[in-house]
């Protein structure tokens, strides 16, 4: 299995206003787009659905197109993200979309997450596979 760790920056995050409140539960949308450096390198865009309880706890799913390089092969994949909230504890789990890869990224399998540094900065592991 080969890792790729890049930087990113959040280029955008458009949440719309929640469609659909219960109790402390707010549901929204939003479109995010992003920028990778490092050993991967290009950009992204997610549609992610989320719902937030207050201060208790959120969950997420959302699919990501990458179009990037990543050990010199250029390409897109798609990401499927899944992820929970609750106080200080975060589980996520970002599967690479099954035969998602096109180009050079053809057959690319993996699975990746992010590190959030306590500057705020943002970095994405992705452990991966090309034929």
């Amino acid at each position: 299995m080969l890792k790729a760790i890049a930087a990113f920056t959040l280029d955008s995050f458009d949440q719309d206003p929640p469609y659909y409140k219960d109790g402390d539960a707010s549901y929204a949308r939003a479109r995010i787009a992003k920028t990778f450096t490092g050993d991967i390198t290009g950009t992204s865009t997610a549609e992610m659905l989320s719902v937030r309880v207050g201060d208790d706890g959120a969950g997420y799913v959302a699919l990501e197109r990458i179009v990037a390089t990543i050990g010199g092969r250029s390409g897109s994949f798609a990401l499927l993200h899944i992820g929970t909230m609750q106080g200080s504890e975060t589980w996520a789990k970002w599967p690479v979309v099954p035969n998602s890869g096109s180009g050079g990224l053809a057959g690319l399998t993996g699975e990746g997450r992010i590190e959030i540094a306590p500057d705020g900065a943002h970095t994405f592991i992705l452990a991966y596979e090309l034929p």
